[in-house]
């Protein structure tokens, strides 16, 4: 599934085309993706200014002029296309035309029109429209935490939030109420950078430790956007290119790889944990 970088690279991608747009020819193709599409989705839509694309974890939202918000989550295989070409190549490709592009509408600035349409192969994906002013009261964000780019997280925000929990660090930083946006890919590769054992207990890693963390989560993030995401099979961003920070992962899918770690001769290893692969290196990550 697209994580923060990823959304965030298409959320970069799209907002020369769609912040500041008229939207107009606008066609539903089908009445639901994960959920049903709002009712008079493509009517609430039309004629509609795109206000600006802002993102909260792993949904794009895009406030309208009619005083709705759209909001978009890509689910696993959702992605955005401009002008009916697909957004990259991947491992494992998935149709973005025909049957599998479930929205499709035009952008208009000034004398430039852009087709944007939004294929989503296994329809993991959703849409939303939301009064504006509702936004952060809806169930699909009043419980988020903060967002790990932002000022309110920090060591500090961790201590507090992981205090006393005997869940182990790995899973505990999935939960999006304790930070959001945080998927499996940069949590991986965050407690290796941290030198964490993903097994400890939350609750037990010190706070000393967890200013480390909050550090290195955001240098990952940082560095991930930088390099466009992570196209891991169905993911690439609104230009049409792949991201290439799974070029630099350092733990992450190389199981029984040698360690990067300076002087480690450690192996990788790889466990599951509440379903997720993890991997890491026993050797770096004894705390």
């Amino acid at each position: 599934m697209p994580e923060l970088p990823e959304v965030e690279t298409v959320r970069r991608g799209l907002e020369p085309v769609l912040s500041g747009a008229r939207l107009t020819r606008v066609r539903q193709n089908r009445p639901d993706l994960r959920f049903p599409f709002p009712d008079r989705f493509p009517a609430r839509l039309e004629g509609a200014v795109v206000e600006r694309i802002d993102r909260r974890a792993k949904y794009l939202l895009m406030p309208l002029s009619t005083g709705e918000t759209w909001v978009s989550h890509l689910g696993m295989t959702g992605r955005f296309t401009l002008d009916g070409e697909p957004l990259g190549e991947f491992e494992e490709p998935a149709p973005v035309a025909g049957k599998h592009e479930h929205l499709s509408l035009c952008a208009t600035k000034g004398d430039a029109t852009r087709r944007i349409g939004f294929a989503d192969a296994r329809r993991f994906g959703f849409m939303g429209l939301i009064p504006t002013g509702a936004v952060e009261a809806h169930p699909w964000f009043a419980d988020l935490g903060p967002e790990p780019l932002g000022n309110g997280f920090s060591g500090a925000h961790l201590a507090e939030a992981l205090g006393g929990k005997r869940q182990n660090i790995k899973v505990s930083l999935l939960d999006q109420r304790i930070v959001a946006g945080l998927g499996n890919i940069y949590v991986c590769e965050a407690l290796y950078r941290a030198c964490i054992s993903p097994l400890v207990a939350a609750g037990k890693v010190s706070r000393p430790r967890l200013e480390t963390l909050a550090a290195v989560v955001r240098d990952v993030l940082n560095e991930a956007i930088l390099a466009g995401g992570s196209t891991l099979k169905d993911f690439a961003n609104a230009d049409g290119g792949q991201g290439y920070f799974q070029h630099r992962f350092d733990v992450y899918g190389r199981e029984g790889k040698p360690c990067l770690g300076a002087g480690c001769s450690g192996v990788v290893k790889r466990l599951v944990q509440a379903g997720r692969s993890t991997f890491w290196c026993p050797s770096c990550q004894k705390r």
